[in-house]
């Protein structure tokens, strides 16, 4: 077992952001966190690496008690852990080797052959080796995702947290990025995957756990989830419908 919570509760400082939440994850699964913005999906995401603050219950991360866990353990608990973004949040200064240098140093990697080859391997993993010095701005909105998935790649993780990682993509790139995701989970490791897209639920199926009124459920009826359609343009120029979970004001 990955993850086990079992009655935990999760705040956001002050606030209660969800209620008896009860999970357990294994290896090699694909799952969806599926709510309204605002519905607690990232806060959860978060409090898997210790971002935020639980309470109550079991909490049980890829072996560390998240109630008893040292500041000093958290960083080795992080290293088990992938997070890829929705705003990519790579270094602009330097070059796409450069970063993903600076993530292997930062987690204990000195050996310069063993980084550069560790490098090439995740870049070629993403489809994106010939990148590998080029900088971020050099590269589209897709590109720099597979850029961000490869450095969640690096210390060849147990699970990857993708929060709303095609937010900010084109239809066509961001179902690449899935397809992606997709065959990583097939590789064994586990993504957990923030969204308000039901177009993937039904591309790239998955367990879906519903974030609604503070809590979380399984489910596998889509039926009762409010969405809207919306029209996006695609990369070729082409109009796609997404349904999309709406808000509480019925905003996006």
């Amino acid at each position: 077992m990955l993850i086990n919570y079992k009655n935990v509760d999760v705040y956001q400082q002050d606030f209660h952001v969800l209620h008896n939440v009860n999970l357990e994850v294994k290896s090699g699964e694909f799952i969806y966190l599926l709510g309204k913005v605002g519905s607690g999906k990232s806060s959860l995401l978060k409090s898997f690496y210790c971002e935020v603050l639980i309470d109550g219950g079991v909490a049980d991360v890829l072996g560390y008690d998240l109630h008893s866990i040292k500041l000093s353990e958290i960083p080795y608990l992080r290293r088990k852990i992938g997070i890829v973004f929705q705003d990519f949040k790579l270094l602009t200064d330097r070059s796409v080797f450069a970063n993903l240098e600076f993530v292997l140093r930062a987690t204990g990697w000195e050996d310069k052959v063993a980084i550069t080859e560790q490098i090439e391997t995740v870049l070629n993993q993403v489809g994106m080796g010939r990148a590998i010095h080029k900088m971020p701005y050099q590269l589209s909105g897709g590109e720099q995702q597979r850029i961000v998935i490869a450095r969640a790649l690096l210390n060849s993780p147990e699970i990857i947290l993708a929060d709303e990682p095609t937010g900010h993509l084109d239809p066509e790139t961001g179902n690449d990025l899935l397809d992606l995701l997709y065959s990583i989970s097939k590789s064994g490791t586990t993504v957990i995957m923030a969204t308000h897209n039901l177009n993937w639920l039904l591309a790239f199926p998955g367990r879906i756990i519903r974030f609604d009124n503070n809590t979380i459920i399984e489910t596998k009826n889509l039926d009762s989830i409010e969405t809207v359609k919306v029209k996006v343009i695609s990369e070729d120029n082409t109009i796609v419908e997404e349904n999309i979970v709406v808000d509480d004001d019925n905003q996006l």
